[in-house]
């Protein structure tokens, strides 16, 4: 794993050695897809423009966002900022690297749940916005530029994450795979008719799940809390 953390690093340096006015860029993009961006403002924004749209949006982000944590306790992944001081590769020939104030994030890394759980989130928007462009065009570049502007999306939110030493490119590219796949999964799934009283019970499921997880591995002696 110390050749795949190595070229990483190199890759965050290449990103952070590009030109100064795209750093602004760069923490900007982590800034705005921060997963709590899904409830409050893609959520309702989805909402008001259809009821259906607006709950897959919110059952897709909650389901990958408690499977992130979860996922994150099992594969745990290291954090680009402190692996580099942690490792001592680069005491010989060290690396020019950037902290910023995003940098320093604890917690397991893999996969990214900033490309996880918007690209899950984003999925009943984006495939929403397809079947529209569909109806009123025949052009395929119309209809393609919902899903092509997701895929540029995914993409700047991974550089970013990157960017600022928050993840490797491998949990970024891992992030972005099991967000589409999630998305694509659930949507389908997404329960618009039921009641406000069914997503109150899964939730508590939910929080009562990882709660129960979390214990069960402690006490097998698993310190999930590194």
């Amino acid at each position: 794993m110390d050749v795949l953390h190595a070229a990483g690093i190199r890759c965050a340096e290449a990103l952070q050695a590009g030109p100064p006015c795209l750093e602004t860029f760069w923490l900007s993009v982590t800034s705005l897809a921060d997963p709590k961006s899904i409830f409050t403002v893609c959520f309702p924004l989805a909402y008001f423009l259809d009821r259906d749209v607006g709950v897959s949006v919110l059952w897709v982000g909650l389901l990958a966002e408690w499977l992130n944590v979860v996922s994150k306790w099992f594969l745990f992944g290291e954090r680009p900022f402190w692996w580099v001081h942690e490792s001592r590769l680069f005491e010989e020939q060290p690396v020019s690297v950037q902290q910023f104030p995003v940098s320093c994030e604890t917690g397991p890394g893999h996969p990214s749940g900033h490309c996880m759980i918007t690209g899950a989130a984003l999925w009943p928007f984006v495939t929403a916005l397809t079947a529209l462009a569909s109806r009123h065009s025949t052009s395929t570049a119309v209809r393609l530029s919902p899903f092509a502007a997701y895929a540029l999306l995914l993409l700047a939110v991974g550089l970013s994450r990157v960017f600022v030493l928050a993840h490797f490119p491998h949990q970024v590219v891992g992030g972005i795979l099991a967000g589409a796949a999630l998305g694509w999964s659930l949507q389908a799934r997404a329960p618009a008719a039921r009641s406000l009283r069914f997503f109150a019970c899964t939730s508590l499921a939910l929080l009562l799940g990882a709660v129960a997880l979390h214990r069960a591995m402690t006490a097998a002696g698993l310190d999930i809390d590194w």
